[in-house]
């Protein structure tokens, strides 16, 4: 995205920058003459580059040739604000109430056997607890709906889920003390397109009288170790943009009862969209326990990295096994199955401790009654308060008709009794998750300032995650790898083409002739891509945890939704990069321009396409979709050795001819690329001016390593790629280990979601697979001199089993079925890529004791290696036989690099009222990173400083103006009270806000 018209405002600002950094060391560092003569000599050497560029304005424009022809003996330092380096150093020294590290520390992980609750202890009670203040219990019913498993999401569609929400409508009118609660957007909104207006009148008329809620609200309820942070906030904008223009509705309080392991990455999205509460229930069995112990079950989650208490978000924990019945009511499970009015005698589901549940009627209900309150109390002894929850619910429950008189007919019949019976000292009703938070905070007077300290802050994660004995689920962090990778693809493909699209769109409306470009057809395209995204990022989706046919299906979606992203890109492109803008014409069957790579089907891995050159040239576009200038090489396959290319002033590009290779030992003639395999190791080194490799070919992995010789951020690390075939293999893993003397300690460091680093700790006392944790996009290992940090294109496991090592598991395969209800192994396993980039950096004025810090923080090389990993350029050409017409030669939509720590997550143009048309508003959403500043600075190829995380509003773009700016919350929900037009962004560092903008 950003190219090369403001590169001199970026030197002067550089310029002024570094002059007050001079001043700011000679103050400091009067000693050091060292640091303040070099960085003289860059501000001489700068200065001298400006004025040749007044002298001569081509001079300075990148697409000449390169920024080094400009400065070749400049030592480049990066300009960083020293205000911007306190973040990360006054983050070290948090200290919040429970710290997940040191939980783990102190957790002995043995498992005793607890009695009815297996993994628990005996609860008793007092029968007078209750005297002067009743128990008030919500039960809350539920049905988990996932939009894939077992079954496709259109075939759980038509089996369950339509019959699920048609006999909702009916049976919460029959009685309005009935509640019932939904998650999933993607489901309701089918529902919702089919149904009639009378039904849709009835569903707004339930929601407005609190009979039925809609929890989080996102697309999805999707997996929180897998997905990136741009999709988690993709599909919360797709749901939550649903619900606002169908329902009006915006959800409080976040429910996430499946989730393998959960994340502070989706409290935050969660705080920052808005909510006051949420649920998280897949928590080690150990940690329920010590927690169920501590009475610390509900607590304020806030981030690592938060210096006050703006993230905090009111948690609750559910304490027992699963989210089904008979592991919500209370402690017993074979009691707690009686209440499963499901499981009635004769019906198709019955209770495993073989004691049926009975019909509540006048001659049991005292005795049930009794039964259940038992229950309840026993589960309100884990609590601090006299407010329980007690879920009501499980896998797609509710289908027919029958199941909701068995279950809310029974429970009315036990309610009337308890609450007609006041030496009982309880009050039972239906409720919703709002409607138990409500109670719990009135309960804890949270409405007043002064009283968080009722419930513990707690930082830190929930991996990895156990659900009895040894079982950690850590395989599904690698499964199916082919898919996980795709994801990332489409991900930069989607973010390219939002962001391509809303700035065509602006285009599209300035001429007449202009207005033919396909926006409403575009805008279809862009919005089923947002939903095959986040359709992906449910927990049996990204995790590779569903059905191989239902696999096949999600891979479908991604697959198909990638070509149409391409065909957005391209047609964004060539509006936009059109010279004159009158002789714009749309061809819908003759694109103007064609991407360079091409993928065959759903499970095959892309290749480069051939571009023929003949003696009429051809153009070749690259687009960048990052905010910074980049210097990067750029691979493309021609049909000739003979081949040259000349800058957009004419002027010759270095190139280098390498062979394409078919197989390990042969060239191919038609440049084209398979892999076969020899037994010994075939190794092949290449040698070049701009990149040299050694390829290494194992039986099941092809492994490269390559070398840019370039100046800048891509000659700064090691490009690993590795082609992964274990498909002859059986019950096995392969994995990449990176061996180093770096004095780790059994400590390592991975990122959540991509953004943010959470601290690790090989522990003896867990076994290996308990030591395996998510990697969405970075993992380091590091002592007082360095760190190496694996940056990757891709979600996997990640251990560090040893001192000075990082492995990661890239693929595995599984004969057996693991008793977790899928019925099947993991054996369609597909020759996959996996890409990483290797980065080596000095330490700097650190110190021992804060290795044990719970919070830690990338460099801005590293963050911007990991950006330029997951946001390739983009290479197009024009077609051969087409006459071209005259193009700019550079379209920079920004005036310059953004600030370092600056990242543009979306430019999202959003729906107008009309179904599926584009508003003339887009959301803005930028993200300004956390860093740690102490890394050498020189040298590192960036172009581009930090400003505090300030940016003024008319100086971001370049060929449009900003005709409004205006806050709102993450997913578009709530506007602040005070929301006007703003003319400057201010940010604080880690922060992620969204902005509705108009451009013109």
């Amino acid at each position: 995205m950003a190219s090369t018209g403001g590169f001199r405002e970026m030197l002067t600002g550089q310029l002024s920058i570094l002059q007050e950094k001079i001043d700011h060391l000679e103050r400091l560092l009067a000693e050091n003459n060292e640091i303040i003569s070099n960085i003289r000599d860059s501000v001489i050497n700068l200065s001298e580059s400006v004025k040749d560029g007044q002298r001569n304005p081509e001079a300075i424009n990148f697409s000449q040739g390169s920024l080094f022809e400009l400065l070749p003996s400049a030592s480049v330092l990066l300009a960083v604000d020293s205000e911007d380096c306190l973040f990360a150093s006054k983050s070290r020294s948090q200290a919040s109430g429970v710290q997940m590290l040191d939980v783990y520390d102190i957790l002995p992980f043995d498992n005793p056997d607890g009695g009815v609750w297996k993994q628990g202890f005996d609860i008793t009670y007092n029968e007078n607890e209750w005297d002067s203040e009743p128990l008030q219990v919500f039960v809350v019913p539920h049905s988990h709906n996932d939009p894939g498993w077992l079954k496709t999401f259109e075939d759980y569609f038509r089996d369950q889920t339509q019959h699920i929400l048609n006999n909702m409508v009916i049976k919460l009118q029959e009685d309005n003390r009935r509640k019932f609660m939904w998650s999933e957007i993607s489901y309701l909104s089918k529902w919702w397109d089919g149904i009639d207006s009378q039904k849709k009148d009835a569903v707004k008329r339930l929601i407005k009288d609190g009979q039925f809620e809609i929890v989080t609200g996102g697309w999805v309820m999707p997996d929180e170790a897998s997905p990136h942070y741009f999709a988690l906030i993709d599909q919360l904008i797709e749901g939550h943009q649903w619900l606002e223009r169908n329902l009006g509705v915006k959800p409080k309080s976040g429910w996430a009862v499946d989730p393998f392991g959960h994340s502070p990455t989706m409290a935050y999205l969660l705080k920052r969209a808005g909510f006051s509460n949420m649920l998280i229930q897949r928590v080690h069995y150990s940690v329920k326990k010590h927690f169920a112990t501590q009475k610390i079950l509900e607590f304020f989650w806030r981030q690592n990295w938060d210096l006050g208490s703006s993230t905090d978000i009111l948690c609750h924990m559910m304490p027992f096994y699963s989210y089904d019945v008979p592991h919500t009511c209370g402690p017993d499970p074979k009691i707690c199955c009686q209440f499963d009015f499901k499981r009635l005698p004769g019906g198709r589901v019955s209770c495993p401790w073989r004691v049926p549940p009975e019909a509540i009627h006048a001659g049991n209900v005292q005795h049930r009654a009794w039964m259940i309150l038992d229950q309840y109390r026993k589960k309100s002894k884990l609590f601090r308060t006299k407010v329980l929850l007690a879920p009501l619910g499980d896998d797609f429950r509710y289908a027919e008709s029958s199941e909701w008189d068995q279950q809310y007919q029974n429970y009315q019949k036990l309610f009337d009794y308890m609450n007609s019976h006041p030496e009982l000292h309880v009050k039972a009703q239906f409720g919703t998750l709002s409607d138990y938070f409500e109670a719990l905070r009135k309960e804890s007077n949270l409405g007043e300032k002064s009283s968080n300290s009722f419930f513990p802050v707690l930082s830190g994660d929930f991996f990895t995650y156990a659900d009895r004995d040894h079982h950690y689920w850590s395989g599904y962090f690698t499964s199916r790898p082919f898919y996980k990778r795709l994801d990332r693809v489409l991900e930069s493909y989607l973010r390219a083409a939002e962001i391509f699209y809303s700035l065509a769109l602006v285009q599209s409306s300035k001429s007449d002739k202009m207005s033919i470009f396909p926006s409403v057809d575009h805008y279809k395209l862009l919005t089923e891509a947002r939903r095959n995204l986040g359709l992906f990022q449910h927990h049996d989706a990204i995790t590779g945890t569903s059905k191989d046919w239902v696999v096949v299906d999600y891979g479908t979606r991604l697959f198909h939704s990638l070509m149409n992203l391409k065909k957005v890109i391209i047609d964004s492109a060539h509006i936009l990069i059109l010279k004159d803008k009158d002789t714009y014409n749309y061809d819908a069957s003759t694109p103007f321009l064609k991407m360079d790579d091409v993928q065959s089907s759903q499970d095959s891995l892309p290749h480069k396409m051939v571009i023929k050159l003949t003696s009429q040239p051809r153009y070749l576009l690259i687009y960048n979709p990052v905010e910074q200038e980049r210097f990067s090489v750029v691979s493309v396959n021609v049909n000739s050795p003979r081949v040259k290319l000349l800058s957009p002033l004419g002027k010759p590009v270095t190139v280098q001819i390498s062979a394409v290779w078919d197989g390990a030992t042969t060239v191919s003639h038609e440049a084209y690329q398979p892999y076969i395999f020899t037994d010994p190791p075939t190794i092949r080194v290449t040698h070049g001016r701009i990149f040299s490799e050694v390829v290494c070919f194992f039986p099941h992995v092809t492994h490269t390593m390559r070398l840019y010789k370039v100046q800048g951020l891509e000659g700064q690390s090691l490009e690993v790629s590795n082609v992964v075939d274990i498909r002859g293999e059986y019950n096995r893993e392969l994995a990449m280990r990176i061996s180093s003397d770096i004095n780790s300690q059994n400590r390592f460091y991975t990122d959540l979601n991509g953004y943010q680093i959470q601290p690790r700790l090989t522990m003896s006392k867990l076994p290996l697979q308990a030591n395996i944790y998510p990697m969405t996009t970075i993992a380091y290992i590091q002592d007082v001199g360095v760190r190496l940090t694996l940056h990757s294109a891709q979600s996997l496991g990640v251990a560090s089993l040893k001192n000075g090592q990082l492995e990661v598991i890239m693929d595995r395969r599984l004969m057996q079925d693991d008793n977790r209800g899928l019925g099947q192994g993991v054996q369609d396993n597909k020759i996959t890529a996996n890409i990483f980039r290797l980065l080596l950096e000095r330490r700097h004025g650190t110190d021992v004791n804060e290795e044990k810090s719970s919070v830690s923080f990338p460099s801005l090389l590293s963050h911007i290696t990991s950006a330029f990993i997951n946001h390739p350029v983009i290479p197009m050409t024009t077609y051969a036989d087409s006459g071209v017409p005259e193009m700019l030669n550079t379209f920079s939509p920004l005036m310059s690099s953004m600030p370092c720590d600056m990242h543009i997550v979306n430019l999202r143009t959003i729906q107008s009222k009309a179904d599926f048309e584009p508003s003339d508003e887009a959301a803005l959403i930028l993200h300004r990173k956390g860093f740690d500043c102490r890394f050498s600075d020189r040298d590192v190829g960036l172009f581009c400083s930090t400003t505090q995380g300030k940016i003024k509003v008319h100086k971001l773009f370049n060929k449009f103006s900003v005709a409004s700016l205006t806050p709102t919350s993450l997913s578009l929900m709530h506007s602040p009270p005070d929301a006007r037009n703003i003319s400057e962004i201010i940010m604080s560092s880690m922060e992620i806000n969204t902005f509705r903008i108009r451009l013109r």
